[in-house]
């Protein structure tokens, strides 16, 4: 299932420095990581859905790179974002 506008909008305000601040790497890593979660669950009762598979893949490989990037930027944005999302490392 897509995430919603009201859901992308209320990530954009939690993470965003402003409401319409969709570009940051706080942001577009909080949107892949929901979008991440939502599909780790269809995978449960789908198991031979390999071209979706392939689209997460892709999608935990994006937000690996932001987050790499966030750490080589500032680390203190990134430890906390890493914190907030729950995402381990």
């Amino acid at each position: 299932m897509p995430i919603t506008k009201e859901e992308k909008l209320e990530l954009i305000k939690k993470f965003g420095k402003s409401e319409t601040d969709s570009g940051t790497s706080e942001v577009q890593i909080a949107i892949l990581t929901k979008r991440i979660n939502d599909l780790t669950g269809h995978f449960a009762s789908h198991k031979k859905d390999h071209h979706s598979r392939r689209g997460l893949m892709m999608m935990v490989g994006k937000r690996r790179r932001l987050l790499d990037y966030l750490a080589s930027k500032d680390i203190e944005r990134y430890r906390r974002i890493i914190k907030e999302l729950n995402i381990r490392k």
